[in-house]
């Protein structure tokens, strides 16, 4: 790990790289189910991190757990491409919130406005942390100076 006295990683690296591990170890356990025994969980358990994908089966959830923990782990590294990645599934999840949030206003449902902005936000958040100057470029330097 790049933590140490010179550099240590930002609070906000660390938060958004447990939320990655987090979701990717959730993904795995559902997906992990799945296969050991079927119809124990459904499939809709991944439908607020997948949006459509864990309609492939569990083979999706242990692929998309993958992502996560590999996402987590280059943001914990410093690794600029990891970075961009979380930028752009964060991005994506804004633009894959925005219609169920919509649908939610139109027909009055609180619970799920609360859920879906609550996401939107959180992936707001991220993106935003992500794309600030001084964490671009803590990414940007090279290892060797870390």
């Amino acid at each position: 790990m790049t933590d140490n006295p010179a550099n240590p990683i930002p609070n906000g690296v660390r938060a958004i790289a447990a939320l990655f591990a987090v979701c990717g170890i959730y993904l795995s356990i559902a997906g992990g189910l799945m296969l050991v025994r079927p119809g124990t969980i459904s499939m809709s358990a991944g439908a607020p991190l997948l949006f459509g994908l864990e309609l492939s089966g569990p083979y999706m959830f242990l692929v998309a757990a993958i992502a996560g923990g590999a996402i987590a782990w280059g943001l914990v590294e410093f690794n600029n491409i990891v970075r961009h990645a979380a930028l752009l599934i964060a991005i994506a999840g804004i633009v894959m919130l925005v219609p169920s949030v919509s649908a939610a206003t139109a027909m009055a449902q609180p619970k799920a406005l609360a859920i879906g902005g609550l996401g939107i936000i959180v992936r707001v958040m991220v993106a935003w942390y992500l794309s600030r100057g001084e964490i671009v470029e803590q990414f940007k330097v090279p290892p060797e100076t870390r």
